[in-house]
């Protein structure tokens, strides 16, 4: 055991800084890993499934939940749910801490709104020299045609 002192947990998960996920609303299931760890995976509950339901988060607001709904549309269980599954540590809680990251990157990601596009158009030198290089092509490739008889 470190000497470093237990940390109590956060009431909730921080996402962004204008968004955080009270830990009372995520399920937490726990269940046997499969995988490498010998016997210990056989006698220890250490994979950790978290789901947070974002049809019934208060601390969404509609356009969030709506982008989430769009964006994670393939990860969405039935009611709503998204669920993530961390089975990686021998440890429960270093495995509960890595499904509650994946969980807030997943959220973060997904409401990022990606900048709009602005079209642009080519300035007017760069239009004369792509001509400019297309006709010094062209006369390059006449150049080496045998000369017509006519």
């Amino acid at each position: 055991m470190s000497d470093a002192p237990a940390i109590a947990p956060q009431n909730s998960l921080e996402v962004n800084p204008s968004l955080s996920i009270p830990r009372g609303e995520l399920d937490v299931r726990v269940s046997r890993s499969s995988g490498a760890g010998g016997q210990h995976v056989n006698k220890t509950s250490s994979r950790v499934e978290i789901f947070w339901n974002i049809e019934r988060s208060p601390v969404l607001n509609e356009e969030q939940r709506e982008r989430l709904r769009t964006k994670l549309s393939s990860r969405l269980t039935s009611d709503g749910s998204v669920r993530v599954v961390a089975s990686d540590m021998r440890s429960q809680s270093r495995n509960r801490g890595l499904a509650e990251e994946r969980l807030a990157d997943l959220i973060r990601r997904a409401l990022t709104v990606p900048k709009k596009r602005r079209p642009t158009k080519p300035s007017k030198a760069s239009k004369e020299a792509r001509l400019e290089s297309k006709k010094r092509h062209s006369t390059k490739k006449a150049d080496r045609r045998k000369p017509s008889l006519h």
